[in-house]
């Protein structure tokens, strides 16, 4: 049988730096991936979740999740740079430029930007720049990350090591604030908490309570939605323990929904600074989520101030929401290290 004319994706040796793929297949964003966001992950933000509530602070039409455009536009590239992935490794420099509305229609391009092989000889290293961008040919979100790919062959040889200088992190004047986003009329009641940009603190720590087990049938629900074909996700025989590796980004969006809990009115993310993906996630393990305030910043918009927040996922109940042990690694059972710039009410 022939496999002449199907796509096997690209192995680590596929790639050099410079070459830039436009990827396959736009993808229309409707209103039902926002229920379907809402069924799989327990997110409550008010923006996203009542459009009366997003025209009073300016947004209409009523905008989705900004994850919801950031797993879409991720899931483009999959099939052309991680489909023989053994792992997405971590993300820098990712703006949400442009908020996405049922209607948009989003296609991604992606440029690669480093490559460095792995001492074992068997798998390396690729960076990618990704842009996505409307039918208006506005970009939406523009992000680089870097994933570890299988060679096709332990013998092929290894390019020269390129690693790309990323920034630490998105400098508040930087972000993008959403033409016309206005929340000195904002509504806490409506929104579910009080607090507002003055009332956290830099070092502050809040524990999100809540805890979600991750099931195999709802990670790859997800993971179908946004047309991520990677193979560690859906297929058994693509990893030596037969296990389904559960998509970082699920995890994302799963801390992120539980993080309502303390931070409700951090209703918009405007930046993703840097996030690791500590350690593997499967089915049967259950999230846990707590974040810190590692920076605060004033806007230029009306009443709209930014929280830079840790936000870290954790397999099990962590009480004393450590991150890192003596030896300065990660501790035990952390998941997710994710650094971003969300909007919030002054």
């Amino acid at each position: 049988m022939s496999a002449a004319k199907t796509n096997a994706g690209n192995f680590f040796e596929d790639f050099t730096v410079g070459q830039v793929i436009e990827h396959a297949t736009p993808r229309t964003i409707t209103e039902g991936d926002r229920a379907l966001y809402g069924a799989i992950y327990p997110t409550r933000f008010a923006v996203p979740s009542s459009a009366e509530f997003a025209a009073s602070v300016g947004l209409s039409p009523h905008p989705v999740e900004e994850l919801i455009g950031f797993h879409v536009a991720f899931g483009k590239t999959v099939p052309d740079v991680s489909l023989n992935a053994v792992a997405n490794l971590g993300y820098a420099e990712c703006r949400f430029r442009s908020p996405v509305v049922p209607g948009d229609t989003l296609r991604t391009r992606s440029e690669v930007i480093g490559l460095k092989e792995n001492s074992n000889g068997r798998t390396g290293v690729v960076w990618v720049r990704s842009t996505a961008t409307n039918q208006r040919e506005e970009v939406a979100i523009d992000w680089a990350r870097w994933v570890m790919v299988h060679k096709r062959s332990a013998d092929s040889p290894a390019p020269e090591t390129v690693v790309p200088s990323l920034a630490d992190a998105v400098a508040p004047d930087d972000l993008v604030v959403p033409a016309g986003l206005d929340f000195t009329a904002y509504d806490t009641a409506a929104a579910g908490e009080p607090h507002r940009l003055g009332d956290y603190e830099v070092g502050e720590r809040i524990d999100h309570v809540d805890g979600v087990t991750l099931t195999d049938a709802e990670h790859m629900m997800a993971t179908r939605l946004w047309q991520n074909t990677a193979k560690v996700h859906f297929n058994t025989d693509a990893r030596p323990d037969g296990r389904r590796l559960v998509y970082g980004g699920h995890v994302i969006s799963l801390a992120r929904a539980l993080s309502f809990n303390g931070l409700a009115n951090a209703q918009l993310v405007a930046a993703i600074n840097a996030g690791a993906h500590v350690a593997p996630a499967f089915a049967g393990d259950t999230v846990h989520a707590w974040s810190e305030v590692l920076d605060t910043a004033e806007l230029d918009a009306p009443g709209v101030g930014a929280l830079r927040l840790r936000l870290v996922a954790t397999r099990g109940r962590d009480e004393s929401t450590t991150l890192r042990g003596e030896d300065g690694k990660y501790a035990d059972g952390v998941l997710l290290d994710l650094d971003y710039w969300a909007l919030v009410p002054r």
